[in-house]
């Protein structure tokens, strides 16, 4: 699945990337004349960008936030479960004990603790669309939902005109939301904008380290792996020169195609062909997934599971300009049986996160907060951690927590967020929301307003209607700069 490529930090003529979308996001908004955009401006439709970037980190399967940054010291311990909080660099804020690295970066961080949905237990779309609707089958996606963050970057880039600029506005790591139950998730997708605004989404082939052990429900694995960009090698014989040759015929053809018929069909066709020769020829692009460059000490850091790597392959992304990285923490129990549980923990939901999902997010996360902000990208970076759902309140028999989606929590840091913030509370219990409610189309308006682009603005959907991106969210305030 490839998507548009483009997006360099500095432009040609010396005009910085940020620059360069202030302007252009201008023409995003449907066509609108210069004084009406002025206008807009003026009422406060169009916010100023704070981020250049966005890496989302999604902990599939309905992350334990209650044990992980809103614990419950003084519930019942059937409710409390087995872990303790520790101080941070934030006074008066705590959060688990197994997550110490987090504790002492979280300054930099802020913490949503009220986010609430009623579209269903493991249904993704809500997460990265805002879109809270029950979906009939959450193992299959359909081109009549609304896209996701990540594809309206790369909307935009394309009526910014900034389509044939070589890298892409959004990349998806490792694969494809569901491929490890072989399923396919809904949410990260184009949706009825159309699959050329579906992300870049990389392959890989997870695997156990050496000598594990066999995995079971309960008892996972770490998942090993390298992402890897498909089809990224041309065919034998195939040099450079032949490919642009290739390309001019194309163009030429194409050319006079367009002047017998301009249609959408075509058009798709056309970035569709733009978007392939991009990815085979942009060393650029394929540069930042080889690691070669990178010290032992800064891999060793990541950490080497597939979910480590593949966000230090997100950083080096985001210094190459791409908008909007998503590298997803997947279950593994289909093609390949790795991890059964990842953060769906219905049986030993301590003994999971103790041993296996904790220390590797606490490690993963806590070095790429500091190598971005070590490197001055923190500022320009937007990272957001994130699940679909939440789990119970009460530990069930099997010492595992339940799906739940009344009260849950979300990780922001880096552009446009206030460090150290904390954003609603949960009720004694970590059950339902006491104060300040979220929803996910609030993380998405949150998300757009960081990046700069207006939460009210309408692309077209399947029939042509406009339809807000942010469906009717507005940016959580207490959290911004």
């Amino acid at each position: 699945m490839l998507t548009v490529l483009g997006s360099p930090r500095r432009c040609c003529d010396g005009i910085t990337r940020r620059e360069t979308l202030r302007a252009g996001a201008l023409t995003a908004l449907g066509g609108l004349g210069l004084p009406h955009l002025l206008a807009a401006e003026d009422a406060g439709q169009l916010d100023t960008r704070k981020a250049k970037s966005v890496i989302l980190l999604f902990l599939l399967g309905g992350a334990a936030t209650q044990d992980m940054f809103d614990l419950k010291p003084e519930a019942p311990a059937e409710i409390r479960g087995e872990f303790k909080p520790i101080s941070t660099t934030v006074p008066g804020v705590q959060i688990c004990e197994h997550l110490p690295q987090t504790a002492q970066l979280m300054d930099k961080v802020a913490l949503v603790r009220s986010l609430t949905h009623k579209a269903g237990c493991h249904n993704t779309l809500p997460t990265y669309t805002g879109y809270e609707v029950p979906v009939v089958d959450n193992t299959v996606t359909s081109e009549r939902f609304p896209p996701s963050m990540g594809s309206v970057c790369e909307y935009l880039r394309v009526k910014e005109g900034r389509h044939g600029m070589g890298l892409p506005d959004y990349v998806y790591m490792p694969t494809y939301l569901g491929w490890g139950q072989a399923i396919r998730r809904a949410g990260p997708y184009g949706g009825f904008l159309g699959k050329r605004y579906d992300a870049l989404t990389t392959e890989c082939i997870p695997h156990m380290a050496e000598g594990a052990t066999k995995p079971t429900p309960g008892s996972p694995q770490v998942v090993m792996g390298m992402p890897r960009l498909p089809a990224s090698e041309p065919l034998d014989g195939l040099t450079l020169d032949r490919l642009r040759s290739r390309r001019s015929l194309q163009t030429q053809f194409s050319d006079g195609v367009q002047r017998i018929a301009n249609s959408g069909r075509t058009e798709s066709f056309n970035r569709n062909y733009g978007r392939a020769f991009d990815l085979l020829t942009s060393a650029d692009l394929q540069s930042a997934f080889t690691l070669d460059d990178e010290s032992a000490e800064t891999r060793d850091r990541y950490g080497h599971s597939l979910f480590g790597q593949c966000t230090l392959i997100g950083r080096r992304l985001v210094e190459r300009g791409v908008r909007f990285v998503n590298v997803t923490w997947d279950l593994f129990w289909g093609p390949v049986n790795i991890d059964y549980d990842a953060w769906d923990t219905h049986t030993k939901n301590f003994s999971i996160l103790r041993e296996n999902k904790l220390p590797g997010f606490d490690q993963t996360y806590s070095a790429l907060i500091a190598d971005l902000d070590q490197r001055g990208l923190l500022d320009e970076t937007l990272v957001v951690v994130m699940s679909e759902m939440g789990r119970t309140p009460r530990i069930n028999g099997n010492a595992g927590r339940d799906h739940w989606t009344n009260c849950y929590g979300a990780m922001f840091a880096g552009g446009g967020i206030k460090g150290g913030a904390v954003h609603g509370a949960s009720d004694s219990q970590a059950a339902y929301v006491k104060e300040a409610p979220v929803s996910t189309s609030d993380i998405c308006a949150t998300v757009y307003h960081c990046l700069g682009i207006s939460p009210e603005l309408r692309v077209p959907d399947e029939t042509g209607r406009p339809m807000e991106i942010a469906h009717g969210g507005q940016p959580i305030g207490t959290i911004l700069a």
